[in-house]
């Protein structure tokens, strides 16, 4: 049946409630038929109240809602235009008709009309809603913190929007907390009676509403919820719930990162500010996914100028439009450039003059390294070679080299690449002015390229999942918190420094098939299958952050570490480079064994 259909039904519905309101009234007044003198008036009263109320109504909106998703502003709406309706027509009939309509009569059919023209409308969502649901479909769910939070939560799943959800109560940690009631809902339990609760209830939802617990103990939570098989639901942190945020927006899945259990980056906002806010920042690699989170973050600091550097037009494109949404006033200049080609490094560096430099750009793909080595030298090491140069020769203050963990005893083409591009920073910062360092991390969750999309993608078409190796570890970090320390490191160098970022705990990269598996609904090894394909060309089991001559020692950063520089003589080092750049152009075997020449611990993986 059309909209418009059911609203003229409902029109005509409202038009027999009038009728019928006066000619009651008058009959319970009179008791029994109205006098002849009074018959007149009713029906005189009935047609100026169907025309009168008629527009009222319609212009409150009554034949523009969805009334099977009212709530009480809707029936609020509802009393003030029957109300307003039966006030003109009281006063229009009194004016019209030869005498007065009685008080008692026009106070009865004000009740009698809010009453029928609400209750139509009640028993309407009534029925519409068992029609939808039939046996209660609702689906059972718990919230996981009986705080500030889960309070709000339950007071936004008791608005229409979440209708289909049926809140069974909370579950707390807090002892003094359990069997006490809050929103009409008990306090359940704490995380030792969470399967039991999951069982009894048929818990098929939880809502995990701890903004302002620990992450890795929100981490725990996860686990112990995803062992009970239901679907997780996460408040994204405090700062929503200090806002005022918590919504049915705010509420999202649980992602991987979540399980990783890091707490938040703390930053020197002050030191950061000293030597980013008012200079000019180039940022390589700009289109990337850490350096377009680079230009987010340094962004917000201020800078005069952010120069987005780049070689695909696109990415460059996409990461200027959102930054000029997110910072209106920012003078932001895109320049499409390939750092391998060195001319045009130093025309960029001769215009633009870049107090800070933020090196992202590079190959960083393993597998593609091994097959296109030469591509690797010519990008990762003579392109960060470019950029250095110039950052040197053109006055740039601070340069900060993004590098990766593979270049730690490095087994593959990539990771000795970005080993050596630490090794020419730091030579260059003995003879230099500019303050060089490298900053060394592992993988980022989210990444173009890495781990993670690539399970959801075969996730999504059903499987199978592919893992290189049961025993597999990697260090992760997000995206945003990598960045965070990346600029931090920036703010405390002194000049040739390798930092190393606290990655926290390695994971098994099987396990995090696994939980990602669940996290989309499904059962590992049952609905998604799971498939080794073996470790492929350059990569190891493990990676590490630190070689054994390195060591660490702790900044003021609880997060960030220096390994001990190493002494490196730039004559040897250019005469290596030199020799490297020869053998470019031969085969990958010929640039492999240059790397290894040049890279001491670099030892090929057959």
């Amino acid at each position: 049946m059309a909209v418009k259909k059911k609203m003229a039904i409902l029109f005509l519905v409202d038009l027999v409630i009038i009728w019928f309101s006066i000619c009651s009234a008058y009959f319970f007044r009179f008791e029994g038929p109205a006098p002849e003198q009074y018959t007149n008036q009713m029906f005189l009263y009935c047609a100026i109240s169907s025309v009168l109320c008629g527009l009222s109504m319609a212009y409150f909106g009554m034949y523009r809602k969805m009334w099977q998703y009212a709530s009480v502003s809707e029936m609020f709406s509802m009393c003030v235009a029957v109300t307003i309706g039966w006030g003109l027509s009281f006063l229009a009939t009194t004016i019209v008709s030869d005498f007065r309509v009685p008080l008692s009569i026009a106070v009865r059919t004000l009740e009698t009309s809010l009453l029928l023209v609400g209750g139509i409308r009640v028993i309407w969502r009534v029925i519409r809603l068992r029609q939808g649901k039939g046996v209660d479909q609702r689906i059972p769910t718990l919230i996981y913190g009986a705080g500030d939070c889960g309070s709000l939560v339950a007071r936004e799943f008791k608005g229409q929007s979440m209708d289909d959800h049926k809140l069974v109560g909370f579950i707390d940690d807090a002892q003094n907390k359990h069997n006490l009631t809050m929103h009409g809902l008990p306090v359940l339990g704490g995380r030792t009676d969470l399967p039991t609760l999951v069982e009894v209830f048929k818990v098929k939802e939880i809502i995990i509403a701890l903004p302002s617990v620990p992450r890795s103990q929100v981490s725990e939570i996860i686990n112990l919820c995803m062992a009970c098989g239901v679907k997780i639901k996460i408040i994204p942190g405090i700062n929503d719930l200090i806002k005022g945020r918590i919504s049915v927006s705010a509420i999202r899945n649980v992602d991987v990162e979540d399980l990783l259990g890091r707490d938040p980056v703390h930053t020197d906002l002050q030191g950061i500010a000293d030597y980013v806010h008012n200079k000019v920042v180039l940022i390589t690699g700009a289109g990337g996914s850490i350096g377009s989170e680079l230009c987010r973050q340094v962004a917000s600091f201020a800078p005069d100028k952010l120069l987005l550097l780049g070689h695909g037009e696109n990415s460059i494109y996409t990461i200027e439009m959102e930054l000029k949404h997110k910072f209106p006033g920012m003078l932001f200049e895109p320049i499409i450039a390939d750092i391998q080609d060195r001319r045009r490094m130093e025309e960029v560096f001769d215009a633009y003059r870049p107090q800070v430099v933020f090196h992202a750009a590079a190959h960083k793909h393993v597998p593609l390294m091994e097959k296109n080595p030469a591509e690797a030298v010519k990008n990762n090491v003579f392109g960060t070679q470019n950029v250095a140069d110039c950052a040197d020769k053109f006055g740039t203050e601070r340069f900060v080299l993004v590098s990766s963990d593979k270049a730690v005893n490095p087994t593959s083409v990539m990771g000795a690449t970005k080993r050596i591009a630490e090794m020419y920073v730091q030579s260059l910062n003995a003879s230099s002015r500019t303050k060089y360092a490298s900053v060394r991390f592992g993988n980022v969750l989210g990444s173009r390229g890495s781990v993670i999309p690539a399970f959801k993608a075969q996730i999504a078409r059903g499987g199978p999942v592919t893992v290189t190796d049961p025993q597999m570890v990697r260090y992760f970090m997000t995206i945003p918190e990598a960045v965070q320390l990346v600029i931090q490191a920036g703010a405390i160098s002194q000049g040739g420094e390798i930092f190393i970022l606290d990655m926290g705990e390695p994971v098994q990269i099987l396990k995090l098939a696994e939980d990602l598996i669940r996290l989309s609904g499904y059962e590992p090894y049952i609905d998604i299958p799971i498939h080794f394909t073996g470790i492929r060309e350059g990569e190891k089991l493990f990676e590490e952050l630190l070689t054994a001559e390195e060591g660490a020692t702790k900044t003021h950063h609880e997060r960030i570490y220096i390994g001990k520089p190493e002494v490196i003589s730039r004559e040897d080092l250019a005469r290596e480079l030199n020799k490297l750049n020869r053998v470019i152009a031969g085969g990958a075997d010929d640039v492999k064994e240059a790397i290894e020449q040049l890279v001491p611990l670099y030892e090929q993986v057959s």
